[in-house]
């Protein structure tokens, strides 16, 4: 049963979601504030809870779809292990659960949890992914707001520079992450009817969209310390991660049609990337306060 879970609720999927939330958490949190880790255990709780519920919900919500994709089948409502009744009870226990949770760790961030779960399960399931090749950019926004609704946990202000840098690093890591997942399986996604962006306009376009986006990313995190603190873990992170994700890029393009693995390694790097970006500034927030005490 554990096992089904951990596939319901995208497991690895919801790892990244609470590790970037805990990101906004550590760089909003101020320095004169007293640390609680009730506080900071309920946000990740909470956090936890409304992510797997959002993610199982699109599950119940494309459930058909995943029937007909060889990646998708085994998920547990196409393989007859739980009903679509079962999946959607458990599914909304958790969004619930979650949105109490963390209404009691700040109002703002379960107004946050609740955007995304409108974004994501309305707007992008039902609407954006089923219509437009574009989907992925307007989707992208729900999956860059946990940073968000970890800072809103412990300051109010989501609209500063530090703030918005974490949304961004987010927000743009996700078309290159999920473009050139979907060009590896394309096969799949065309056999389900979705009309992402490599089923409609093809692999070679694709990669070309992407680039925008890679460039777009990379320059960010160079730019980062106009946006949060900097310091060693600024040259010793961000900048050779920045690097490495464009060099992977260009590699990625120019052996993508001699290898079927070629996108593997560009892959990791910019997951890997994703969270030396969010994760250096904080580091460098804390370490000379860290060592000064």
């Amino acid at each position: 049963m554990i096992k089904t879970l951990k596939v319901f609720f995208k497991f690895g999927i919801v790892v990244f979601v609470v590790i970037s939330a805990v990101a906004g958490y550590g760089i909003g949190f101020q320095v004169e504030d007293s640390f609680s880790f009730i506080h900071f255990f309920s946000m990740m709780l909470g956090t936890f809870l409304i992510s797997s519920g959002s993610l199982s919900l699109n599950q119940v919500q494309e459930s058909d779809r995943d029937a007909k994709m060889p990646r998708t089948q085994g998920r547990p409502i196409p393989a007859g292990v739980f009903t679509r009744k079962q999946g959607l009870m458990i599914s909304l226990g958790n969004i619930i659960v979650g949105s109490v949770v963390l209404f009691f760790v700040n109002p703002l961030s379960c107004y946050i949890g609740l955007v995304i779960i409108a974004l994501y399960n309305v707007f992008y399931t039902m609407h954006w992914k089923q219509k437009w090749k574009f989907a992925a950019v307007p989707g992208a926004i729900p999956g860059a707001l946990p940073c968000t609704l970890g800072y809103a946990a412990v300051n109010p202000n989501i609209f500063s520079s530090e703030s918005v840098y974490l949304f961004l690093v987010m927000f743009l890591w996700q078309m290159p992450h999920f473009w050139t997942l979907a060009i590896r399986y394309k096969d799949d996604y065309a056999a389900a009817d979705f009309p992402i962006l490599p089923v409609v306009i093809g692999k070679d376009r694709t990669i070309f969209h992407i680039s925008f986006y890679v460039w777009a990313y990379a320059f960010l995190a160079l730019m980062s310390p106009f946006f949060v603190d900097f310091g060693y873990a600024y040259f010793a992170m961000v900048i050779p991660f920045a690097l490495i994700v464009v060099w992977l890029f260009f590699k990625y393009v120019k052996n993508e049609s001699k290898s079927e693995l070629a996108w593997l390694p560009f892959f990791l790097a910019t997951n890997f990337s994703m969270l030396a970006f969010l994760f250096a500034p904080l580091i460098d927030k804390w370490t000379p306060l860290i060592i000064n005490t």
